[in-house]
């Protein structure tokens, strides 16, 4: 099927490592299972997502170390093409640990390198050179430290002109940064329930909330659209063509580590492919409904995409009065 390119950028990725024990306590040696090593990190997620969807992406990575290498190995296992970056230090690890007797999971991330000034600006030159004309930018993930809050809306300035569009999902200081734009440099930003209660300064209890402040910061220039995720409640978007919402399909949560970024993966492709907005957070939803149903971080399974799919309940909002 007929797509637009997709890059994706992970200043941050880590090494996975998950595995699982009888019962997280204190204070003694705890047992556990072989563990499973996968490359992550939110724009390597979107992209192996993408790959799952039959989709295709280009994954622009910063990697650096033996733990780099690892990964490296590990994206080319999966198939999806992969430009570098030199990373300042050794690339990061996370641990997810699932205790099997309380079924509760236990996530410990690490904070990745210290980046310069330099550094920050071989990315925003590799990503620049790497974006084709027509192409969708997904940065997602978190910034290391040292990389300054503005890197997307720094990013976004430097895609201008170039044809490419700019699809952002961060959080923190980096997410307040781009929702106070004011000149659409943004095609997609997204965010969940939480961070958009944040950046409004007040709870969105309803969905009519968070289609009214989606829709505010569509008015006032953050982005051309703007999704907020409610967890079981579903998925909004905001865009000057109308409002919709996607319901969550009930599925068996077996893990909810990668949803996000097979949510944003989802998406993207289904942008990337030219589908209307509904269609492509009908796929969305279903790529992230299909995530929580695999364990620790394998993301969705194609298959499990095309059911839920097919099944999708995406309806049109009335605009904010």
């Amino acid at each position: 099927m007929e797509q637009a390119p997709i890059l994706t950028i992970t200043l941050n990725p880590a090494l996975d490592v998950t595995t699982g024990t009888r019962q997280v306590v204190p204070d003694i040696k705890l047992r556990c299972e072989a563990p499973r090593f996968d490359p992550g990190g939110g724009g390597i997620n979107v992209s192996r997502a993408i790959r799952a969807m039959g989709g295709d992406s280009t994954a622009l990575v910063a990697l650096g170390g033996a733990t780099g290498q690892r990964i490296a190995e590990l994206l080319a296992e999966t198939g999806v093409p992969l430009m570098t970056l030199p990373a300042p230090g050794e690339t990061r690890q996370s641990l997810t640990v699932d205790d099997r007797t309380i079924r509760q999971q236990y996530r410990f991330v690490m904070p990745g390198p210290e980046w310069s000034a330099d550094d920050v600006e071989t990315a925003l030159q590799a990503a620049t050179g790497a974006a084709e004309p027509g192409a969708l930018v997904v940065l997602s993930g978190s910034n290391p430290p040292g990389v300054p809050a503005r890197f997307a809306a720094m990013l976004a300035e430097r895609l201008r002109g170039t044809g490419a569009r700019l699809v952002v999902d961060t959080s923190g200081e980096a997410l307040a940064e781009v929702a106070a734009a004011t000149d659409r440099r943004v095609e997609i930003l997204r965010m969940d329930d939480e961070e958009a209660a944040g950046l409004a300064g007040h709870p969105l209890p309803f969905r009519a909330d968070t289609a009214g402040f989606a829709a505010s910061l569509v008015a006032s220039g953050a982005a051309h659209g703007v999704i907020v995720a409610r967890g079981r409640d579903g998925n909004i978007i905001a865009t000057d063509q109308g409002i919709w919402h996607a319901e969550a399909a009930r599925v068996q949560v077996v893990s909810k580590v990668g949803a996000g970024d097979s949510f944003l993966a989802g998406f993207t492709l289904g942008h990337a492919r030219g589908w209307p907005v509904r269609d492509a957070l009908g796929l969305a939803a279903a790529a992230a409904s299909a995530a929580v149903q695999t364990p620790a971080t394998e993301l969705c399974r194609g298959e499990d995409v095309e059911r839920l799919f097919a099944a999708r309940v995406v309806t049109q909002m009335r605009g904010p009065s």
